[in-house]
């Protein structure tokens, strides 16, 4: 048993600790090797970033990818080749999730939230950054330019969750059974499923595979995220992109789409087609094109 006398997410066993680390070792074999692997300490534990980069793109603004809940960076693997042709690519495991990250002390608002990525940006040699942030990493960006902006040169979020729209009460209905440990694998992989707009998730699928390891043996000790009132958005003067999935099982996004425009002072906000909460994946092509474009437009590109 792992055990840790403080409410911080956790491994629950060294044997799923180590079936999870397994899982993401394969799924780590999938991405274009990283050019520097760190482990940046900060008050709240231990964090995992990678580096990607060409030797061309060195001098560009980078960007820093934030992955979605019971995931980690393997989760990229669509995006990031793609990413890496135009711009130096960050990625990080976030702190109190299933990752390489490891959590040391306990997570308590989102100010903590802001703070422990704030410091492990102070960190890293560069002057900012261009977030892109899916589903609860898109919230994990938007709540650092809510609390502690400095180093965020602009924000791209794909479906972002509870930025502009409440959960449906069907995910969270969907999601009850799912974060109950005992319950069978089948029912993690058919929620995977249904988040994913109905794709194949199971063991043949090395980033399911993860995700599923992650959520049967870590537990997640992290607050509530809290859903972003109008006046927070209205505070948020940095650049934001938001493509909300037509599809999405998260929330409502038509909505999502009216309250981002209706108060996001500076936002190119657009429902995207077809798209499921998994876009990223389904659309690699067409959604790290869209980003790169308004990252473009907000880059000075000088040398850091």
């Amino acid at each position: 048993m792992v055990t840790n006398d403080k409410p911080t997410g956790r491994f629950l066993t060294e044997k799923g600790k180590a079936e999870f680390e397994a899982a993401y070792e394969a799924a780590m074999k999938f991405l274009p090797p990283p050019l520097e692997t760190k482990d940046i300490e900060t008050a709240f534990g231990r964090v995992r970033i990678y580096r990607f980069t060409k030797e061309e793109h060195k001098g560009k603004e980078p960007l820093l990818l934030l992955p979605g809940r019971s995931s980690s960076t393997p989760m990229w693997e669509p995006n990031l080749p793609g990413l890496m042709k135009e711009r130096p690519v960050y990625t990080l495991d976030l702190l109190g999730e299933p990752g390489m990250s490891c959590q040391t002390q306990p997570i308590r608002n989102a100010e903590d939230q802001a703070s422990w990525l704030s410091e492990a940006l102070s960190k890293v040699d560069v002057e900012t950054v261009h977030l892109i942030g899916v589903s609860i990493g898109g919230w994990t960006a938007m709540n650092l330019a809510r609390h502690a902006p400095s180093k965020v040169a602009t924000i791209s979020l794909l479906d972002p969750v509870l930025v502009f729209a409440p959960l449906s009460l069907k995910m969270m209905a969907a999601s009850i059974p799912a974060s109950v440990l005992i319950v069978p694998k089948f029912i993690r992989e058919k929620m995977l499923s249904y988040i994913s707009g109905g794709a194949k998730a199971d063991d043949s699928e090395p980033i399911a595979r993860l995700i599923e390891s992650g959520m049967a043996n870590y537990k997640i000790s992290l607050p509530t995220p809290d859903l972003m009132s109008a006046e927070d958005l209205k505070n948020i003067h940095i650049p934001v992109l938001a493509l909300m999935a037509e599809k999405s099982t998260m929330h409502n996004s038509q909505r999502a789409v009216q309250k981002g425009k209706t108060h996001v002072p500076n936002i190119q906000i657009e429902n995207w087609p077809g798209a499921s909460h998994a876009m990223n994946g389904e659309f690699p092509e067409e959604v790290n094109a869209r980003i790169l474009a308004f990252v473009d437009q907000h880059s000075d590109n000088e040398l850091i």
